[in-house]
């Protein structure tokens, strides 16, 4: 068998996805003969790999899964044990291995993807891949026209400014929200800059799949027409693992904040509603 990087055996194997068999090797629970495994080791798939006291083989699933979870706020999608809360693998019990696409928040509601497919995993959670992910929002006061404006412009978080984006008022205090990126609790945090505080989240888009009239904490498997036109979707997506947004290009420019940084903004490209 030629040789292969650790975390994209575990991958295939439907382990997880690349970036979290990265996170288990860095933090010792993987080992390979019985010796702990390293970054960016590779395998010829003659070893015994363990990863969490559990044998893994290197045989890739002869199915793929791929489900549409309605996620309940107070479930989290990592298995760090951090917020003493119940994550998204145990609360779904599903009879295969399975793991989250990405993140929601505890405190957020709503669509998640889980799937045994490393590459798709990699595929839709690159940023630089441009992929849509729609949420419904409300927060503690009324909205004005220039909070709206501002969260389609771009909104300074995190050192940089986020990507222009599609917002639309649905209420007083409600609105409908489309990202194309994700960082760390992008919508949350956006708001707080504007002196608003999100009082509930829910995603109900990513990409083609929406989440409908799906109950909460109820899965559905993504097959046929949608599942196709998600793989179309993804057909020129990068796959490769890391989730790292490019270095930007032509749409893009360096400006220089209040705060002596330069930093990378998107210029608006006039089609964000």
């Amino acid at each position: 068998m030629e040789e292969i990087r650790l975390n994209k055996y575990l991958s295939d194997a439907g382990v997880c996805s690349r970036r979290e068999a990265d996170r288990l090797i860095e933090s010792g629970q993987v080992l390979v003969n019985g010796v702990p495994a390293v970054m960016g080791m590779k395998i010829d798939g003659t070893e015994e790999v363990v990863c969490r006291g559990v044998e893994v083989s290197g045989k890739k699933k002869e199915r793929k899964i791929l489900l549409a979870v309605n996620k309940p706020r107070g479930i989290v999608c990592t298995t760090s044990d951090k917020d003493r809360a119940e994550n998204i693998v145990d609360f779904l019990h599903y009879p295969v291995r399975i793991y989250p696409i990405g993140r929601l928040d505890k405190d957020s509601s709503g669509l998640i993807l889980m799937t045994n497919d490393g590459e798709i995993v990699n595929k839709i959670l690159r940023g630089s891949n441009y992929h849509e992910k729609e949420y419904v929002v409300r927060v503690n006061q009324p909205l004005t026209g220039e909070f709206l404006d501002r969260m389609r412009s771009g909104v300074e978080i995190l050192d940089t400014v986020t990507r222009p984006c599609k917002v639309e008022k649905t209420g007083g205090y409600t609105f409908r929200i489309t990202l194309t990126q994700g960082l760390n609790r992008q919508i949350r945090r956006m708001c707080d800059a504007l002196g608003y505080r999100v009082v509930s989240l829910k995603r109900v888009r990513i990409m083609n799949i929406r989440l409908g009239d799906l109950a909460s904490g109820a899965y559905r498997e993504i097959t046929g027409e949608e599942k196709k036109e998600l793989e179309r979707l993804l057909g020129d997506s990068d796959s490769r693992p890391g989730g790292r947004e490019r270095r930007p290009q032509r749409s893009e420019e360096q400006v220089e904040t209040g705060k002596g940084k330069r930093i990378w903004r998107t210029r608006s490209n006039g089609s964000e509603s």
